[in-house]
This record gives structure tokens, C-alpha cells and sequence, in this order.
């Protein structure tokens, strides 16, 4: 069974990007256009790896993260920022928030799956 992986970007190119990057190595991909969306689809179904920019309206990354490390089934769930944020700041919030990697765009999709492949829940 393939493993369920979710991407929460406001750039729809940027989700198909991924996504057609992820399916081809055969993953399976919820999308979500920012953390309210993402929060709204995540319903208790295993999700496997999340990959969430941090610049997006409604909810940014950092705040999604908080907020899904206070779901109990998301709690542990790995989540790889890949973002265009290559400060050291914004990368040390991410991680006290519950970042796992953190990828800058653009981004090489070999390197993306590496990341995936580490950290990507059994």
C-alpha cells in the first residue's frame, strides 16, 4: 500500500510540482492550499510525511506546525518545510515548532525525495 504523503503550499504550481514528483515515486498526495486547509483534511487518516511552505495566507507554516503537534494522531507525524525562508531564525522556529528538514526553494526533486526516504513514518 502506498504511503500518504500531504502538501500544504498556496502555489498550485508549486503543489503540482511536488505532487507529479512524489506520485512518481510512488507515493500518494492529499493537497492543501495553506495550515486552516491542511488542519480542515487531516480527519484521523494515517498520513505518513507533510511538506508545508511557511509563507501562506490564512495560516503560515510555523503556525500549522504548532497546531498539528496538538492533534494526537499528528503528533509524531514528520513534516519537511520547503520554502524559499533560507534564514537561520526562521529555520530555528520551524524546528522548535516540530520541523523535522528543512528545504529551500528551488528545490532539486532528488534532494526532496532523499529527505522524504529518511524521514517518512514506517
Amino acid at each position: 500500500m502506498a504511503k500518504t504523503i500531504m502538501i500544504i503550499d498556496d502555489s498550485a504550481s508549486l503543489r503540482q510540482v511536488v505532487s507529479i514528483t512524489l506520485t512518481g515515486a510512488g507515493y500518494e498526495v492529499l493537497e492543501a492550499c495553506d495550515g486552516r486547509d491542511a488542519l480542515a483534511k487531516l480527519t484521523g487518516q494515517k498520513i505518513h510525511l507533510m511538506i508545508s511552505d511557511v509563507n501562506m495566507p490564512n495560516m503560515d507554516g510555523i503556525s500549522f506546525l504548532k497546531a498539528v503537534r496538538e492533534l494526537p494522531a499528528y503528533k509524531f507525524t514528520p513534516i519537511i518545510m520547503l520554502t524559499t525562508e533560507a534564514g537561520e531564525e526562521m529555520k530555528k522556529a520551524g524546528q522548535a515548532a516540530g520541523a523535522k528538514a528543512w528545504v529551500v526553494k528551488p528545490f532539486k526533486p532528488e534532494l526532496l525525495l532523499t529527505a522524504v526516504s529518511k524521514l517518512i513514518l514506517p
